[in-house]
Order: C-alpha cells, then structure tokens, then sequence
C-alpha cells in the first residue's frame, strides 16, 4: 500500500514538474541581439519565408526600410515571446523608445489537435524538431491538412506606442531581429502559435505512446495470403534485411561507341556516349541522394520539360556538335541557347522562366513590386528613370533592366548586341542587382 502511495506521488510530482516547465515556458524572453553586420538577417527558409510576410504585408516599404536599418544598429531591446503576440522597445535613432508588438494568431484547438496527430504520425517530423529544424514536408503536410505554420500576406499585425496604423519602424525592426531568433529555434514560431516546446514534445511522446499500446487489429488475409498476425510473428526465424547497398562516389565511365558498323541514320555516336555519361551521373546523384537520412522528408523536384532539359544538358559543355542538336531540337538557334545556359547556370528553371518568359503581374504583385523599388534607393542616391513593361522594367536609355521573377526577387540584365543578357543572379535589393547590370554594361564598353 505504501509502494503504491509513493508510485502516485512520483507520478504526481512528475506531472506537476512538466506542467511548471510548461507554464514557465509559455513566456520566452531574448536579451537585446548586438548590432547585425552585413548579411541577411535571415539564413534559413523559415526565417526568410518570417521576412517575406513582414514585406509583403507592410503598406510603407520606406518604414520597412528604415526599421531594417533599426535592427542592424541594435535598436532592438530584449524580446518577449509568447503565444500570439512579440514585444519589445524599440529606439529611435535619437534614442527615443517606443513598445512595439507584432502580433499572431494562434491555432484553435481543432487545428493543434490535428498537427500533433500529423507530427506523432512521422518519425521525420519529431527528429528535424528536436534537432532544430523546420522541413518544408512538415510545412506542406500542415498545410494539407487546413493548418497555416507560417505567416503569410496580412497575418502579421502590429501595435506601437509610436501611433502608427501599420507596421512602422519600430515593429518592421522588431520583426526583422525575430528573424534573427527564428533561425536559431524554430519552435518559437510554434510557441507564437500556442504551444511551447515542452508542452508540444510532451504532448506528441503521449500520443506516440498511446499509439504504440494500441491493441493490434488483425487483418483479413486475401485469397492466398498470411494473417498480419502470423507474419509478424515469423520475424524472429526470418532472416534480417540486408544492409543498404554502399554509396556510389563516382558515376560509371561511358562506353566508347566505336567499330567497323556505322551508325544508324540520324545517330550520332558522340551525341549518344555524351547522353549515357549524363544518364550515368544523373544516376549516381539519384542513389547518393535515395540513401541519404533527409531523403524521406524532402519533396521530389518538379520533373523538367524537354526545352529545360535541353538546356540542362548543353550546360554540361557537351561540344559544339551536341550543343547544335540541342538548339534544334529544343526550337532555340544556337546563340538563343548560349543565353539559356547562361540563365540556368545563374538561377536554374526560375532563371530561364525569367529569361524567355514574360508576363502581366496582378495588381497585389504589382503593388508590391513597385513598394519595392521606390524604396531601394534612399534620398540623395541616383535613381535611374525606369519604363515599365510585364514584369520587366528598363533603365531609359535602354542598357540595363531588371525583370521581376514570380518568387518576387529581381534578376538583371543588360542589352548587348540587340539582346538582352542575364547579368548576375536573383537578388531581393533592385538597387544592388541594377548596379551589377550597370558595371556589366560599362565594363564591355571599355573593352
């Protein structure tokens, strides 16, 4: 009787420590973050996808600016994270200090009991959290089942003592140091959603747990087949799996097709061994890539059409000959392909898109785009006069242009020889990457 009174005490006390650890955690604060030197404030996808939904929700890309100038002084002070809202003071630059709060909503019951059940359901799940880590599966998983993990257009409100209506400064440098964070613990983005990461990991054990203890329902074998219940009981006298094959460190060498036969007609020799190495490297890739531990969480790439493939292929540098037929085959003349290698060795499919593509933005994106520019260049900086057209936008003497890609991040281009020509990859600063297509410009007029 006494065994059994001190087991239910422990227990007890046991469940009254997680739920003090929970409650303790419901409140996460960060002291003030020093000043950010150069580089982005975001280096993971969560974190950039966090500044995404600041800029795209924001109606003044100036106050955006200015508060990312905030953040990288350290304006920012400590930061107070917790279910549904951030906060922070934040300093003007004549050290003026305003409470500012950013502000998220949290998901209802129903949808936290649908993401525990998808996280308990997926080992994968439970490991990239634990180790810190968000994967995109886990994000497009929530999302099938009705559940938003990131903020997206408009989900961020804001307050600031300052008086404004919309994000101002003060919280466009708060959301900016939070990205900082994010990158760091993406459980505070879950946190800011309702659910700490005690509580969220304890509450996803139990549901394992209950899932384990769960009586086995035995199935009805269909003509010919073995009861569930009398396989699984063979697995002690069958004999285990075999260990994964070894990783492949190099593709195979291709056979040199040579001989006293000629080809068929149409058949070029030279074509056909540079297509076996490529389908033997691509081959290794895929292996290396099957056998590797972030495999079953990472989503299949989209499969490329024949015009991308083709210039997937002619970046390889198979040769003048090769590069010939592919140019045919893919409806492009020879110089036309040049440039198409040239985009995809810059930004792959999204910049070939961006090259051979053009297209009308709606008005939410076209908004947005124009925000953008207006607040790439500050007062007293040269700001070139620029022709809209599509998704293109041209300098007005007609030797430079940036074209906006549908991800929202801007490629430059310059005109050479009544072409224009990809000069440097995407970029989400329009000042930096139009400099980049200028320097082009002025560098083969000296040459």
């Amino acid at each position: 009787m006494t065994g059994d009174f001190e087991d239910a005490h422990a227990a007890g006390t046991e469940a009254e420590r997680t739920e003090d650890a929970c409650a303790a955690e419901a409140e996460r604060t960060f002291a003030a973050l020093p000043p950010a030197r150069g580089g982005g404030f975001a280096r993971t996808w969560w974190g950039q996808a966090w500044l995404k939904a600041l800029e795209d929700t924001a109606l003044d890309g100036q106050q955006v600016k200015l508060g990312r100038r905030h953040a990288r002084a350290g304006a920012v002070g400590a930061v107070s994270v917790r279910p549904g809202r951030i906060t922070a003071v934040v300093q003007d630059r004549d050290h003026t200090p305003h409470r500012s709060d950013v502000l998220l909503q949290q998901l209802s019951a129903a949808e936290w009991d649908r993401l525990l059940d998808l996280v308990a359901d997926r080992a994968g799940h439970i490991a990239a959290l634990l180790d810190h880590d968000m994967p995109p599966v886990l994000v497009e998983d929530a999302a099938a089942c009705g559940i938003e993990l990131l903020p997206g257009i408009g989900d961020l409100d804001s307050a600031c003592s300052c008086g404004a209506w919309d994000h101002c400064a003060h919280t466009a440098a708060l959301c900016y140091q939070v990205a900082r964070l994010l990158d760091r613990d993406p459980f505070l983005l879950l946190l800011l959603r309702g659910r700490g990461e005690r509580e969220l990991l304890a509450e996803v054990q139990n549901r394992s747990a209950a899932r384990a203890e769960a009586p086995e329902v035995e199935e009805i074998p269909s003509d010919g087949g073995v009861p569930a219940a009398e396989a699984y009981a063979a697995r002690d006298i069958l004999p285990p799996l075999p260990d994964p094959p070894p990783a492949v460190e190099t593709p195979g060498a291709a056979p040199v097709l040579g001989g006293g036969t000629p080809p068929a007609p149409g058949v070029d020799p030279a074509a056909l061994e540079f297509l076996i190495a490529d389908t033997a490297a691509r081959a290794q890739r895929l292996l290396a890539e099957a056998l590797s531990p972030w495999h079953p969480d990472t989503p299949p790439p989209p499969a490329l059409t024949t015009g991308q493939d083709a210039v997937r292929l002619a970046a390889a540098g198979p040769g003048a000959a090769v590069s010939s037929r592919l140019a045919a085959g893919s409806g492009r003349e020879v110089r036309g392909l040049e440039l198409a290698v040239r985009a995809w060795e810059l930004g792959g499919p999204a910049g070939l898109a961006v090259l051979e593509e053009e297209w009308t933005l709606e008005p939410e994106a076209l908004a947005r785009a124009a925000d953008r520019l207006a607040a790439a260049w500050t007062d007293g900086e040269n700001r070139p006069r620029l022709r809209a057209a599509g998704n293109r936008w041209t300098v007005a003497d007609g030797t430079a242009q940036l074209r906006y890609g549908p991800d929202g991040r801007w490629w430059a281009y310059r005109q050479d020889g009544g072409r224009w020509i990809p000069a440097g990859p995407a970029s989400d600063d329009p000042a930096g990457a139009l400099a980049e297509a200028t320097e082009e410009v002025e560098a083969a007029a000296r040459g």
